[in-house]
């Protein structure tokens, strides 16, 4: 028998596998903790914990933005009892965990840190990753509170503590996942997340936190999290380029003589982007081949590595789901003679040749946002933001005009019935609707049973150090141990530091009639459909498009706001976070004819019911109510009960189809309409929200 077949005492020394994850966390801390024992139980080899959306907002759950939002698409937190909660049995000594919390960052840090001295674990035995990467929300995620500047503030401060009370911490996950998800080319993912690196080392430097001797110390706890997609050979190539660039920055400079704090440590959860909801079962291969391109270059690899479930495009992912994404991982580094090998790709020439050419693309780009004043001046012009847009819209056009072939979608649609989703079968895991009124009276409880006096000289105390620019770590953690909230930990800093409404990215691509291919039958002909319908109403055909609640995924609110635009519809879009009552008011007072809201984090529910009723409560129930998202069959039909006209899922790529069905559904009811006028162009004000940046 070859000795290649088994492995044997004199076999090769394997290298040590990658950190296995799963990215988990929903309904309560509570039902995380059994999930995240569990998983550790059956091999996982550290934490990747999903907070919901209030939590990632910093809000409580008994705000009026996180009805129907808490414990939807990740665990709620809102003071230190929960977070001891989620921890419940986990020694915080022994365990790597990875937190996906940003703007909040430091406040979660700090209740993680409370813990552990709970536990009587010192700091310095902590080990794991803040993703803490503001500067991204604004371009993608939209998880984001405060302006940019005192985000870079938050964020400088977690670098300055970790490094100097908690060595083995990440203070940072630049994270470039969330910009391939917005849909970036692989030149701007390098470049938009090496720009925000540099914007984060840089003010680290200049903050006066750090001396000059120590500063290598924290460039080498910087961290990055990735995202890999289909096209492996080019995601191999993109790693390889990210280790290259970031060692060339990183030596030239910020003159990093020790390679290894020069060292591109990255984590990675593979594309969530290109899972499907038409034949979901195709989406274990895909999850698959995107796994090799992190693991199998040696001289690029993952040091962590979490892989979504097959079924992430139809809903959460039950516990045996996220087992088999774990399983693939196992049997890569287990059984596989991978990580018996030296670098595969090394002197590849045609690897060589993709690596230099991306490396060029990266490095034109990084110039023309250093020529801009850097990554915070490319965020607040709307730069990044837009060219993201305008990436996104080229590639969902060559999905639509089949350009790019995705199987099951555009090309070899038929398939068998799948047992995997079969009527009467539940593949998806729901939350339930008690969970967000558990939580809600858990949380009054904890008010009403700590210490007021302490709690409010806590808060004072961080507000103190906000103001004087001080590092609001410690601060942070006293908040932590006197029983503060998620909620008031952000509102103070709310009223230091303000709110932010970043740039939608949409009204800088505003197109025009000379934009429209005259070749484009279908386009001109729905140009035809709207002038004509906008003659019977008496007034150009307007569209809210709304992101009621706490979402920030806001990629397919752009997409179809820049398709009705390019249509001739009157696009009144506003970005994300808005309460149901307001976009109600912005449709009244706006005049729209119809209301286009996006909701993918599960709560589409109670969201859509209350703009629904209020759209009826204030006489204007004759305009139709249509709704996108990742909305699971049965909630289909309850939404079309409450009055919902259409239903849209990722399954509906046709952005011209669906701009058709809108103008169909306004034509329907044009005579119930009322005066013809334009209409304000303006938002509604709102208690909730500043001004429209």
């Amino acid at each position: 028998m070859s000795s290649d077949r088994t492995r044997t005492a004199t076999s090769p020394e394997r290298d040590r596998p990658w950190l296995i994850r799963t990215y988990a966390g929903h309904s309560s801390a509570s039902a995380s903790n059994t999930l995240y024992r569990q998983n550790l139980a059956k091999g996982q080899t550290g934490l990747s914990v999903a907070f919901d959306l209030p939590t990632q907002t910093g809000y409580d759950s008994d705000h009026v933005l996180a009805r129907g939002e808490v414990g939807k698409v990740g665990v709620p937190v809102s003071h230190l009892g929960d977070m001891e909660t989620l921890f419940d049995g986990i020694p915080l000594d022994k365990m790597n965990t990875s937190m996906t919390i940003n703007a909040p960052a430091a406040w979660l840090l700090a209740l993680y840190i409370a813990v552990a001295e709970k536990q009587g674990v010192k700091r310095a035995d902590l080990q794991g990753t803040t993703q803490n990467d503001i500067i991204k929300e604004y371009l993608s995620r939209g998880t984001y509170i405060f302006p940019p500047a005192p985000s870079l503030k938050l964020i400088t401060d977690v670098a300055a503590f970790t490094y100097r009370e908690i060595p083995k911490w990440n203070p940072m996950n630049v994270c470039s996942y969330h910009l391939q998800e917005a849909g970036a080319t692989p030149e701007q993912e390098l470049a938009f997340a090496l720009a925000t690196a540099i914007a984060v080392l840089d003010a680290v430097r200049n903050s006066g936190q750090v001396p000059d001797d120590d500063f290598a110390k924290v460039v080498g706890r910087i961290s990055f999290f990735v995202n890999a997609g289909i096209r492996f050979v080019t995601e191999i190539c993109k790693m390889r380029a990210f280790c290259e660039l970031w060692d060339e920055i990183t030596r030239d400079r910020y003159c990093i003589a020790d390679e290894k704090y020069r060292r591109f440590r990255y984590g990675v959860q593979v594309n969530s982007l290109g899972l499907t909801e038409q034949q979901p079962e195709n989406n274990v291969y895909r999850i698959l081949i995107e796994m090799l391109a992190v693991v199998l270059s040696k001289n690029a690899r993952a040091r962590a590595v979490q892989l979504p479930a097959w079924n992430e495009a139809l809903g959460l992912p039950r516990p045996w789901d996220q087992q088999w994404s774990l399983r693939l991982q196992q049997i890569m580094a287990y059984e596989t003679d991978l990580l018996e090998y030296e670098d595969l790709f090394d002197g590849n020439p045609a690897i060589d040749r993709k690596v230099a050419a991306l490396k060029e693309g990266a490095r034109a780009e990084l110039a023309k946002i250093d020529a801009m004043g850097g990554a915070i001046a490319a965020v607040d012009s709307g730069y990044m933001k837009g060219e993201l847009v305008r990436a996104n819209a080229k590639r969902l056009s060559d999905i639509e005009n089949g350009i790019t072939r995705i199987v099951g979608v555009n090309a070899f649609v038929e398939t068998e019935s799948s047992p995997l989703t079969a009527e009467g079968i539940q593949s998806i895991m729901t939350v339930d609707d008690m969970a967000e009124q558990d939580q809600i009276t858990k949380l009054a409880q904890w008010r009403a049973a700590r210490d007021g006096a302490a709690v409010r000289q806590s808060l004072e105390n961080l507000a103190s150090a906000a103001r004087n620019g001080e590092n609001i770590m410690e601060p942070s953690i006293a908040c932590a141990h006197a029983g503060v909230t998620t909620g008031e930990w952000s509102q103070v800093l709310r009223d230091v530091f303000g709110e932010y409404r970043a740039p939608t990215g949409v009204t800088s691509l505003v197109l025009g009639e000379h934009d429209i291919d005259p070749a484009d039958e279908k386009m001109v002909d729905l140009r035809g459909r709207v002038d004509a319908v906008s003659q019977k109403l008496g007034a150009r055909m307007k569209m809210l498009v709304g992101k009621p609640g706490l979402d920030g995924h806001s990629n397919g609110a752009e997409q179809i706001a820049m398709k009705a635009t390019e249509a001739g519809i009157d696009v009144l879009y506003d970005g994300i976070r808005w309460t149901p009552d307001d976009l109600v008011q912005n449709a009244l007072k706006r005049k729209a004819h119809i209301v286009g809201l996006s909701i993918l984090s599960g709560s589409h529910v109670a969201l859509v019911r209350d703009v629904v009723r209020g759209l009826r409560d204030a006489g204007a129930g004759h305009i139709p109510v249509v709704v996108g998202g990742i909305i699971p069959e049965s909630d289909m039909l309850v939404l079309r009960q409450m009055g919902v006209a259409a239903v849209y899922t990722p399954k509906d790529y046709q952005l011209v189809g669906i701009m058709a069905d809108m103008v169909g559904l306004v034509d329907g009811r044009a005579d119930q309409y009322g005066a013809n006028d334009a209409g304000d162009s303006t938002p509604a004000t709102t208690s909730e929200k500043v001004a429209l940046y």
